[in-house]
């Protein structure tokens, strides 16, 4: 299969100049996704953009259609998703400015449909290790071509937002050993699994949420400030990515391309026809076997 890389800007990241094609519509069966998505090629790469919430910033974190998101990544051709997202530290040592490459989540979301299965087609996929390593490698060398500061490894957790964290919940949160805290990449990482697609992450830190003494409560305008840098930062990465990405997909570290291949439950006879035609591309591989 031909590789296509997914670009999700977040909070910051609404274009993405080098990218060589056009604005297109893409419907999909879950709802109305955040925006268009760009369409074209960046060094050589076949490349579709989505900002996550919607040019001009118009969507909430809680009200982003994920599931409609992932869904036209997916019927765009997108076989490695890169999530670039806004986030606070929770730790001492990754101040602003700092890209980190997560590899794990908490989620503590809990206004969201988390699932493209349900009742007429149940399904169980494996989130032990939900990021492709082999993406993440490539975003790592990508980092270090063009001199973004960043951290490889670290958990995100995921808050439902839109308020930031109080006091109690960042010294909680730093507790549970979480590095970073944002609103948005829960329920996408679970919904790309799903959907089959290799996952990354890469937390642009914008702010210390609550918890440092020497900073307090979060600063709206400072923030504002460090996400256009990122934003900067976050269009060179992905040049240099998408020069490095390889022409064919090759199996994922973290098996997102065979997520499906044993995870429906629902005998095909008890499977809603209305749900599996909803599914035609998240789920089209492997319901075209009869499994």
């Amino acid at each position: 299969m031909d590789v296509t890389l997914g670009i999700i800007g977040g909070s910051g990241l609404y274009d993405l100049p080098g990218l060589e094609g056009t604005w297109e519509t893409i419907e999909s069966p879950w709802g109305e996704p955040s925006d268009q998505v760009l369409r074209g090629t960046l060094a050589g790469t076949k490349v579709v953009f989505l900002p996550r919430h919607g040019r001009g910033h118009r969507i909430g974190p809680s009200q982003i259609d994920y599931r409609a998101n992932i869904d036209v990544m997916k019927r765009a051709g997108v076989t490695d998703l890169v999530s670039l997202s806004a986030c606070g530290s929770l730790r001492e040592d990754l101040p602003p400015g700092t890209f980190v490459i997560v590899d794990q989540f908490i989620d503590r979301t809990f206004a969201r449909e988390k699932s493209f299965f349900g009742t007429g087609c149940v399904a169980h996929v494996s989130m032990a290790h939900p990021v492709s390593r082999d993406l993440g490698d490539r975003i790592e060398a990508a980092a270090k071509a063009v001199g973004v500061s960043h951290h490889r490894g670290g958990t995100y957790l995921a808050m439902e937002g839109p308020q930031f964290s109080s006091l109690a919940e960042s010294h909680l949160y730093r507790q549970w050993g979480a590095d970073v805290i944002g609103m948005t990449n829960m329920p996408e990482a679970k919904l790309a699994r799903e959907a089959e697609m290799s996952y990354a992450t890469v937390g642009m830190v914008t702010d210390f949420d609550s918890w440092h003494p020497d900073h307090g409560e979060v600063d709206i305008q400072q923030i504002i400030a460090t996400m256009a840098a990122n934003g900067d930062a976050a269009r060179a990465l992905v040049a240099a990515l998408a020069e490095a990405m390889p022409d064919t997909r090759a199996p994922c570290s973290a098996g997102s391309d065979t997520a499906l291949e044993f995870a429906i439950i629902t005998a095909p006879a008890a499977r809603d026809p209305a749900l599996i035609a909803k599914l035609d591309a998240v789920a089209g591989r492997v319901l075209g076997k009869g499994e």
